[in-house]
């Protein structure tokens, strides 16, 4: 017994050494990964079919329980019996693939042994069939978990379906007398190396399919960080500048050889091998490029023919070219090049496939926003194109007066008009303009008003230093002061006090419109700015059209905030991020 135990050990270590090299292949890997598909399952049927002939092949032949033979067992001898690994290999099989697979690797296994011969050897069809069968089921447990058994739940079974295995030995190897005898001396070897076989083939199995998963976490955990990165630069779009960003930064994360990037017809960034004939600017040089674009599918290219550069010099042994797609339409490619073709690997090809989809997905949110804003900019130049018109005939009455009293303010007057509505013009076409214009604007229009009604109206300006740059919405101060002018103060004549003030505040401005009117009603302060208010002398839609620029630009902080002072009138309060003005 000891002997064939030690024979039997030789075994299990071939299946396990076969094993080993299995799971470091690539293809074998994606198979297993992939288990539940019909494909796999196939594949791992033939792989595994192979294993258990190779097991009947290398086993060790019995005859009156001792050893006749450990050559290569092609035909047995009349009444000879073997000991081998085939029950270790079928049962594997079906913890790893299923009770399909675990059949269809028993019924070849089984089918194998008839064929070799040996005394009453058909039951050895049925024996490997339900062995396949028991330990598929197990396995299919496990499966629907998306896991695989522990080594120690599969040395459990592995001894179990060795323990199936004897009893048929013992039901159907001649009488059961001589069943028995071969049972005896067979069973406690074939038992344990089974199991122990079982528990060596499973760790090989999920340590390395541990090791794949922590490689993809890793991984994952740098194209998110890649994807950060790269964020910002697709927002523009598919630019020279931004793309040559773009392929530095993947580049630096894959360390591949080259990564180039093109739109629908030129080259418009290339970093690495190659770049002294992969200029940008220059049409789309390579066929598989120009495939790729067409048919919106990636391609893998493993030798310089199927790149397709007709550079003969050119370094580009391999590469994966990636359809970036907007809005289901190819707009480009990225394609990540090689000098050495055995660097592409199943593991560059899954980063690749990833890398595509979520460039993709960046490239139409970047699109989607620059239409938001175009759109917020059309929206806040409509609203700008609304300030009072009713103004210009006030003011042209004004002036019309002046000529016959005082020409030469009437002059004047007229050149501020120029002015206030020139700025009209230059607002309407612009989303922001610095301050220095928009206080020549208000000056403008206070020209005008305070000639129609001489002192009655006095406005300060506090501007703390260093604020000239900054940058506002085109008619925020004047119409602030206007709304001031024509609402605050009712039919007052005099001590009409109006103050505007501007100051740093951390990482915003703060602007402040106070006047010393007669306040707003309780009931109508919340609504100011953010409704159309029916009053005697307007609606309050200058108010309300300001309010939604400064939202639409600045987000809700920057909203107007109205309120009562202790001392009668109103304050308007609204704060401008600098950031923004910055940007």
């Amino acid at each position: 017994m000891f002997s064939l135990f030690i024979m039997m050990m030789e075994r299990v270590g071939l299946i396990i050494l076969l094993a080993y090299l299995l799971v470091n292949v690539t293809y074998f890997k994606t198979i297993l990964l992939n288990r539940e598909r019909l494909s796999s399952k196939l594949q791992l049927m033939a792989v595994f079919g192979l294993f258990a002939i190779i097991s009947n092949f290398t086993g060790v032949e019995l005859t009156a329980n001792k050893i006749i033979s450990t050559d290569f067992l092609t035909v047995l001898s009349d009444n000879a019996s073997i000991a081998n690994t085939r029950t270790l290999t079928i049962g594997v099989s079906g913890l790893i693939g299923g009770p399909f697979v675990g059949l269809g690797v028993g019924l070849l296994a089984g089918m194998h042994r008839v064929i070799q011969g040996g005394g009453t050897s058909l039951f050895y069809l049925f024996s490997s069939s339900f062995v396949g069968i028991l330990s598929g089921l197990a396995g299919a447990r496990f499966a629907r978990k998306k896991q695989f058994p522990s080594p120690i739940q599969a040395a459990g079974i592995g001894a179990l379906m060795e323990l199936v295995q004897m009893l048929f030995v013992f039901l159907f190897s001649g009488t059961l007398l001589e069943g028995w005898l071969l049972v005896k001396f067979i069973a406690f070897p074939m038992i344990l190396l089974n199991s122990i076989g079982t528990f060596i083939f499973l760790s090989i199995i999920t340590s390395t399919l541990k090791q794949e998963e922590q490689m993809r976490a890793v991984q994952t955990h740098d194209v998110l960080d890649l994807a950060a990165k790269t964020l910002p630069y697709f927002r523009e779009g598919l630019t020279e500048s931004s793309c040559r960003q773009v392929a530095k930064i993947i580049q630096q994360y894959t360390k591949v050889a080259a990564i180039s990037m093109t739109d629908t017809h030129q080259i418009l960034a290339h970093v690495g091998a190659g770049s002294d004939h992969h200029i940008p600017e220059l049409e789309v040089i390579t066929e598989l490029s120009k495939d790729v674009l067409q048919n919106g599918q990636l391609a893998i290219a493993k030798s310089k023919n199927q790149i397709g550069c007709s550079n003969p010099t050119c370094q580009l042994s391999a590469a994966i070219v990636i359809p970036l797609i907007s809005k289901n339409q190819v707009v480009g490619t990225l394609k990540m090049y090689f000098t050495d073709p055995t660097k592409l690997t199943h593991v560059e090809e899954q980063l690749a496939e990833g890398l595509g989809t979520i460039f993709s997905s960046q490239l139409e949110l970047g699109e989607a926003e620059i239409q938001s804003k175009l759109l917020k900019d059309a929206e806040i130049k409509s609203l700008q194109a609304q300030v009072n018109p009713h103004f210009f005939f006030n003011a042209m009455n004004t002036i019309s007066a002046l000529m016959r009293q005082n020409a030469e303010q009437a002059r004047t007057l007229l050149l501020q008009l120029s002015t206030y509505f020139r700025a009209n013009l230059q607002g309407a076409r612009q989303v922001l303009i610095p301050l220095t214009a928009e206080l020549k604007h208000v000056e403008a229009y206070l020209s005008l008003e305070q000639a129609r009604f001489p002192q009655r109206f006095q406005v300060t300006f506090n501007i703390y230093p260093n604020l000239e740059t900054l940058l506002l919405p085109p008619f925020l101060l004047q119409v602030l002061v206007e709304n001031a002018i024509r609402h605050a103060f009712g039919n007052r004549k005099t001590d009409n006090q109006i103050v505007v003030q501007l100051e740093q505040k951390e990482n915003f401005v703060l602007v402040q419109v106070s006047d010393n009117g007669i306040g707003i009603p309780l009931d109508r302060v919340e609504k100011v700015g953010k409704e159309v208010i029916e009053s005697e002398k307007g609606t309050g839609t200058a108010l309300e059209n300001l309010n939604k620029r400064l939202v639409g630009l600045f987000g809700l902080e920057a909203s107007l905030q109205f309120s009562q002072n202790k001392t009668g009138g109103t304050t308007v309060l609204l704060k401008i991020p600098l950031d923004r003005e910055e940007g």
